[in-house]
């Protein structure tokens, strides 16, 4: 459970475009706002992000993380050419490492070697068993892609990389909790992180669904699972109990330090906010470091805090969520009051079922004692 108060950068050297086409996808459309030029960033731009990137690094350490779209459509060699930058401005004493989010279609052997010896780390997107996956998981020319995935899966567990896999709740996979546990269980997956998908239109889930399903895995996981497998959602509840921050942008208690890097080395304020209303500067105009000081990141960031509803500063699980994340907020409160989280029947419900097992669990670490341990002394309580 770590976290850090430097700034972020999700880094899309790719831009918008993807080889797939999700039926959730919320990036596709960004297209629109670079309509001229190739999606791809240039080597010199790229060196300069990179040069840039360690200059701005707080500590020993500096971490890359390389988003989409789909960055893998920029080629291995792209990405050699990403190690060998990095090398060439690497400050000496400093340790480097490099996350890469992506769908896995392209990924091969010589992907999975090349990550494995760089020590990459990688987010790989995943719904569940190939029902779940596959009914808003498909290709650009609408074929399924969830055998492809499983296959970059076992490419990259095979080698040892580090796998995180993100799976969007969805309305198909929210009505079976079990399966879609049991599914992830005996493929082998050990850090799993769930992404609420609310909204309209036939892909998104009803917020009651997502609390629901939050909780029996929560269940399945407290009974057997701690110490062998790693859910994000549970460990973020788990951070104030413990007394600890939150890790993630999305229930920290203001946002700002969690920015995005275009193609074209235009500096944005959040994922979720690319559009020209949001945009900071340019690496090519302003120094990153600067740009991630820059006055409109810190007011983004604070008015996640100032806007909350007056439900949400009266509310007993207001430490787990902060209100969630500002994309979210779209909801009218009980008293009228605008700003409400459209996740928070899902958010409530999922942190005061977990809360009482997660105390006892953090008592548990707060006495030195291993966490596999854990299971076989809950086994009583249950």
């Amino acid at each position: 459970m770590e976290q850090s108060s430097e700034c972020l950068v999700m880094a899309k050297p790719v831009g918008p475009r993807c080889n797939m086409r999700c039926a959730y996808c919320y990036y596709l459309g960004k297209e629109r706002l670079f309509p001229a030029g190739p999606l791809r960033m240039p080597e010199a731009l790229l060196e300069k992000y990179i040069a840039q990137r360690f200059e701005a690094s707080l500590g020993p350490a500096t971490h890359f993380e390389w988003h989409g779209g789909e960055p893998t459509l920029l080629g291995l060699d792209y990405f050699r050419t990403i190690t060998r930058l990095q090398c060439k401005h690497r400050p000496d004493g400093r340790t480097v490492s490099n996350g890469l989010q992506t769908n896995g279609l392209l990924i091969d052997s010589q992907w999975a070697d090349f990550l494995a010896r760089e020590g990459f780390s990688v987010g790989l997107s995943l719904d569940g068993p190939e029902d779940c996956h596959d009914c808003f998981r498909k290709t650009a020319d609408n074929r399924p892609t969830y055998s492809g995935v499983v296959r970059t899966f076992h490419l990259l567990n095979e080698r040892r990389v580090f796998c995180n896999v993100l799976c969007v709740l969805h309305s198909v996979n929210t009505a079976a909790p079990d399966r879609v546990y049991d599914f992830f269980r005996s493929l082998g997956v050990r850090y799993v992180q769930f992404l609420p998908l609310v909204g309209e239109g036939k892909p998104c889930a009803k917020p009651e669904d997502i609390g629901t399903f939050l909780c029996r895995i929560f269940d399945r996981w407290i009974r057997r699972d701690v110490g062998r497998v790693v859910i994000q959602n549970v460990d973020e509840a788990l951070r104030p109990i413990y007394g600890i921050p939150h890790a993630l942008c999305v229930h920290r208690e203001t946002c700002g330090n969690a920015a995005v890097l275009e193609h074209d080395g235009g500096f944005y304020v959040c994922d979720h906010f690319v559009d020209p209303d949001h945009l900071v500067g340019t690496i090519e105009e302003r120094r990153l470091a600067e740009l991630a000081k820059d006055p409109q990141m810190i007011r983004f960031g604070r008015v996640k805090r100032e806007t909350l509803p007056r439900v949400c500063k009266q509310c007993e699980v207001l430490a787990f969520c902060n209100g969630g994340c500002p994309k979210d907020r779209v909801a009218t409160a009980p008293d009228g009051e605008p700003g409400l989280n459209c996740l928070c029947p899902a958010y409530k419900a999922f942190f005061l079922h977990a809360r009482p097992e997660l105390a006892r669990l953090a008592g548990h670490m707060k006495a030195g004692k291993p966490l596999r341990e854990f299971c076989a002394d809950a086994d009583s309580f249950f």
